[in-house]
């Protein structure tokens, strides 16, 4: 049966709010999502084929909605079984090859549909995409890596672009190692003759995902999971069926919250590789956790103190590509750290919007002084109390939902649309661990 996108996503985007009362553990166990940034770019994927994709696993979460809707005004046939999780994508009939500007706006990774468009019919118009507002989000590394592949650009207003041009296989040099140019780049090279190298890729474990995806359609790419990807153009592909791999940083938030809270937390299908980065920065905060099997524990009532001060106070936790620490792990580090003794600096290398939830949580009591918009110094531990807070992007949104579970008394978070877009029904899953949280309309 057909989804009607149209009707959920306006359901989805009805203000609402989300109720806390704090000072509950978190004690149960969980299964972790479908990788969120994985799937919206194996729905783009289906783009490359006329044969039917099918997805599993999929996350119910408002961005695959929105990526669903773009496709279905392209022109492919697309249907959920959200109880089950399965999508299934036909792009047979597609022909249009402009994204509609107001679709493209609600979804960031809506810039992920370039490379396939391109490759398949060699041309594609669409808007500067949307996505969170956490500082510039530019396009440069996309039409820089396209470009390298023979595409040319122009712009027809302000927002909206065009892409055109006969593409080959080439040496393309990534300028920074972006997620989403080097998935671009590879979606656009795998129709593209002869070979194309990426030197300076992405190397995250959803753009290895990808890589795995399109291999199994027949397409020929090595070196995923690394920074040098070689890529060799096949004529045609096939349709495959894939599951969606468990989300990290829903993982490393439900890490997060377990210790926060002080309750035993169990994680079921967890990547040991996944989460490796996590380790290392997790104990210098003093947190620790242990694996039976692909079962990951977090144990109860942890002793929260930094374990190194010279280094949390000259080097601290500062994002960088993987396999080092993630940017989307930020902000609920530094509700994490307020919650441990001692001091810790943050830096934020790549977003300047990142870091200015914080103020809020010090109207709640933390103590966190921010040096600039990349850089934040966390004094803790540091008792908080409830407060109105709003979720100004996704990640901010739910560290401000961590921030609420552990404050005296009762945290409103309003605008909890944004947290949808990674955490469906987050409210669900957090009751059925303990937390006393109820969704509300505003």
């Amino acid at each position: 049966m057909q989804y009607d996108y149209t009707r959920l996503f306006v359901s989805v985007h009805t203000m609402a709010k989300f109720v806390i009362e704090g000072g509950q553990p978190l004690n149960g166990e969980i299964e972790p999502i479908g990788n969120k940034n994985a799937v919206l770019k194996m729905m783009a994927a289906a783009l490359l084929t006329t044969e039917t994709v099918i997805i599993n696993n999929v996350p119910a979460i408002s961005d695959v909605l929105v990526m669903a809707e773009i496709l279905q005004d392209l022109g492919a046939t697309v249907i959920h079984d959200k109880k089950n999780k399965i999508l299934e994508i036909n792009a047979a009939s597609v022909k249009k090859t402009v994204i509609k500007s107001e679709l493209a706006k609600k979804l960031r990774a809506s810039n992920t549909l370039l490379g396939p468009l391109l490759a398949r019919f060699g041309t594609v118009t669409s808007t500067l995409p949307g996505g969170d507002k956490i500082g510039p989000r530019e396009m440069n590394a996309h039409f820089d890596g396209l470009s390298q592949l023979g595409a040319h650009i122009s712009f027809l207003s302000d927002d909206i672009f065009c892409l055109k041009g006969r593409l080959r296989g080439q040496s393309v040099f990534l300028y920074e190692p972006s997620v989403t140019a080097t998935e671009n780049v590879m979606l656009a090279a795998v129709l593209t003759s002869g070979t194309t190298t990426v030197d300076n890729a992405a190397a995250e474990p959803h753009v290895r995902a990808l890589a795995e995806m399109l291999n199994s359609m027949g397409a020929k790419i090595q070196g995923a999971g690394t920074n040098r990807l070689i890529i060799e153009g096949v004529k045609k592909i096939a349709g495959t069926t894939v599951t969606t791999p468990p989300d990290f940083i829903y993982i490393g938030t439900m890490i997060v919250l377990a210790i926060i809270t002080g309750g035993e937390l169990k994680i079921r299908n967890v990547s040991a590789a996944d989460i490796k980065p996590f380790e290392y920065f997790f104990g210098k905060l003093g947190a620790r956790w242990h694996f039976q099997e692909n079962v990951l524990i977090v144990p109860s009532r942890q002793t929260k103190k930094i374990t190194d001060p010279v280094w949390a106070r000259t080097k601290g936790i500062y994002s960088q590509p993987w396999p080092c620490f993630p940017s989307d792990m930020m902000s609920l580090m530094i509700v994490l750290a307020t919650q441990v003794k001692g001091s810790m600096l943050f830096f934020e290398k790549m977003y300047p919007g990142r870091m200015f939830f914080a103020d809020y949580l010090n109207g709640l009591g933390a103590n966190i002084v921010i040096a600039d918009p990349h850089r934040v110094i966390v004094n803790g531990s540091s008792i908080l109390r409830g407060g109105k807070l709003f979720a100004p992007d996704l990640r901010a949104g739910m560290a401000h939902v961590a921030a609420g579970l552990i404050a005296h008394g009762n945290t409103t978070v309003e605008a909890v649309e944004h947290i949808d877009r990674g955490y469906p029904m987050i409210e669900t899953t957090l009751q059925s661990l303990g937390a006393k949280i109820i969704r509300s309309q505003s």
